[in-house]
C-alpha cells in the first residue's frame, strides 16, 4: 500500500518573543503529538505526518508591511493659480483600478480606456451606474479595448505604475480644470474624470464610449452629478 508523506508548516506569528516561546513550546509539542496519533487511511493509502527539522520551527516575526496610498493623481499644473482642489475617494480608486486594468493588459502606460475600466470596476459611483445603465459595461469596454488597441505581447510585463498616455493625461487635467472654473467648494468626483475621457475626441476611451452608444446628450445628463459621487438617502 503506497505511503503519502506531508510535512508540517512553519508557522509564522505577530507576537512578541514572550509568546513567540510559548507558542515554539506548544507547536513541538503538538507536532510530536500528531507524528504520533495522526494515522488513518485515505483514499486507500496511509496517512503518515513526519515532523520536518525543528529549526524550521522557529518563529519569526513578520515585519509589518506599509501600503502606499495615492491621495491626489498625476495632472499638469492647472489653468488656474487658485488652490489645487482634492480628488475623491471614489475618483482615486478608480484610478488605483485602471493602473491595474492596464497592468492585466500587459500595457505600456494607462490610457483613457483604462480610466473607463477603473471607473467601472470601482463601480459605486454614480458616474458608474450611469454609464452601466447605458450600455456602457466593464466587458464591453475590455472587448472594444482589444478590438481597437490589440493585445499586448505575452512576454510582456507592465510597469507597477504605467505612465499616463498624453490623452489620459489631458483628461485629468481637464478634470482638474472644470473643477476650478466651476468655482465651487468639494472634490474632484468620478463623473469628472468620466467626462474629462469624453472630451478628449481623440482618446481610445471616447470612441469607445462613442461606440457604445454615449454621446454628447447623455453627456449633458452625466454632468448632472458632477458635484457627488453617490447619493445618500435616509428611511
Amino acid at each position: 500500500m503506497a505511503t503519502h508523506s506531508f510535512s508540517l508548516l512553519s508557522i509564522q506569528s505577530l507576537t512578541s518573543n514572550s509568546s513567540n516561546k510559548q507558542s515554539e513550546n506548544t507547536n513541538t509539542f503538538l507536532t510530536h503529538k500528531y507524528c504520533k496519533a495522526l494515522a488513518t487511511t485515505f483514499t486507500g493509502g496511509k496517512l503518515l505526518i513526519l515532523p520536518q527539522n525543528l529549526n524550521n520551527f522557529t518563529l519569526k516575526r513578520r515585519r509589518s508591511t506599509v501600503a502606499t496610498v495615492a491621495f491626489s493623481l498625476p495632472i499638469t499644473r492647472p489653468e488656474s493659480s487658485e488652490k489645487q482642489p482634492k480628488w475623491s475617494s471614489r475618483a482615486i480608486q478608480a484610478f488605483v483600478m485602471a493602473e491595474l486594468e492596464a497592468r492585466k493588459l500587459k500595457y505600456p502606460n494607462t490610457g483613457t480606456e483604462a480610466l473607463l475600466m477603473g471607473i467601472l470596476v470601482e463601480g459605486t459611483s454614480l458616474a458608474a451606474k450611469f454609464l452601466r445603465a447605458n450600455g456602457v459595461t466593464f466587458f464591453k469596454v475590455s472587448e472594444e479595448t482589444l478590438k481597437l488597441l490589440g493585445r499586448s505581447d505575452m512576454y510582456y510585463f507592465s510597469p507597477e505604475h504605467p505612465p499616463l498616455t498624453k490623452p489620459a493625461q489631458k483628461a485629468l487635467d481637464w478634470a482638474v480644470n472644470e473643477k476650478l472654473k466651476s468655482g465651487e467648494d468639494g472634490e474632484i468626483t468620478v463623473t469628472h474624470i468620466a467626462l474629462g475621457i469624453w472630451s478628449v475626441k481623440e482618446s481610445a476611451g471616447h470612441k469607445i464610449m462613442s461606440t457604445l452608444g454615449f454621446d454628447d446628450e447623455k453627456a449633458k445628463e452625466l454632468a448632472k452629478f458632477m458635484d457627488k459621487d453617490i447619493e445618500l438617502t435616509y428611511k
